[in-house]
């Protein structure tokens, strides 16, 4: 049996990042920090997000950047060789479902909507 599935809760670092593409299919990328429990290290963990379809649309329309977000996803890796033709890699969340939160000047309760792709 094997089992990749993230959980996380953070605010968006940017405003996201969309793509169209002629098939009709729309791609939404943007990171997130998310806080540590510990309160020792005051320096947020990102992650980087990829979103697809509606989940990527609504991300697209009500997402800004200080927007606290609920994710759950796969954890994938990127790769790619550089200029120098080294290779490189980096962890990306595939967003399976997308929970709007409170932003930053809210109260901390759900006050948007649950999203997840084809559900409509």
């Amino acid at each position: 049996m094997s089992l990749n599935i993230v959980h996380l809760v953070g605010r968006a670092g940017v405003d996201p990042e969309v793509k169209y593409f002629e098939s009709g299919t729309v791609l939404c990328k943007f990171p997130i920090a998310v806080d540590r429990r510990s309160k020792k290290d005051d320096k947020p963990d990102w992650f980087e997000l990829e979103m697809w379809g509606r989940t990527a649309e609504v991300a697209s329309e009500y997402v800004r950047k200080g927007k606290q977000v609920g994710i759950q996803g796969k954890l994938k890796i990127d790769t790619w060789q550089d200029q120098n033709g080294n290779n490189r890699s980096r962890p990306v969340i595939r967003v399976d479902r997308l929970e709007l939160l409170g932003s930053k000047g809210e109260a901390q309760g759900g006050t948007g909507g649950d999203y997840a792709p084809d559900e409509f």
